[in-house]
């Protein structure tokens, strides 16, 4: 997946690869296998080729060892990651423990309301893997629009589907006009 992300960087700034390679000392050739996905970069060579593209190298760092599922391919998943947004805090409430089971967590986010609930109850902490892929059905945290919201990711005909458990709480179909991005996978 790392290499399909750069890839789709380098070419939405326009950047060749021979420029690219130019500008990281990496060779042209270890690039295309790179953004082919048949090798992965070093951490020294990822760091050169954010840097290169302007984008933050952590964001990067968590998508190094994930694979895209065919399903994850055909609805443009890598379209809607944060490879160039950091979260901003604005409050930070309390420094906590992460569970050894959870080890690919990223930060803990409180939950800000009960439309997840039974499954999760609002001001209890979920952890959450930035960038991690979350597959249909499983939860994640994401932006919509102007708000930050925990729920269900679902995919339908094409589509995204922001599903809450709560069932008075109306589905949310993404649409291309939409801000939307995917910030992470929760662990439950």
């Amino acid at each position: 997946m790392i290499g399909s992300i750069i890839a789709k960087i380098r070419k939405e700034k326009g950047i060749t690869k021979t420029k690219l390679a130019e500008l990281t000392d990496i060779n042209i050739g270890h690039l295309t296998h790179i953004e082919k996905g048949e090798r992965n970069p070093s951490h020294k060579a990822l760091q050169a080729i954010a840097s290169a593209l302007n984008v933050p190298y952590q964001q990067l760092l968590y998508t190094y060892d994930k694979e895209l599922s065919p399903e994850q391919k055909e609805y443009g998943y890598i379209n809607y990651l944060s490879t160039n947004y950091v979260p901003a805090i604005s409050n930070l409430d309390d420094y906590i423990i992460c569970p050894s089971e959870y080890s690919k967590a990223s930060f803990a986010y409180k939950v800000p309301d009960n439309s997840m609930a039974p499954l999760l109850r609002e001001n209890t902490y979920v952890f959450v893997e930035f960038n991690g892929l979350i597959s249909n059905k499983e939860v994640g945290l994401f932006k919509y629009n102007d708000q930050f919201l925990i729920r269900r990711l679902i995919y339908k005909r094409g589509k995204f589907i922001l599903k809450a458990d709560d069932k008075d709480i109306p589905e949310i179909k993404i649409q291309n006009q939409d801000d939307f991005r995917i910030i992470g996978k929760i662990y439950l």
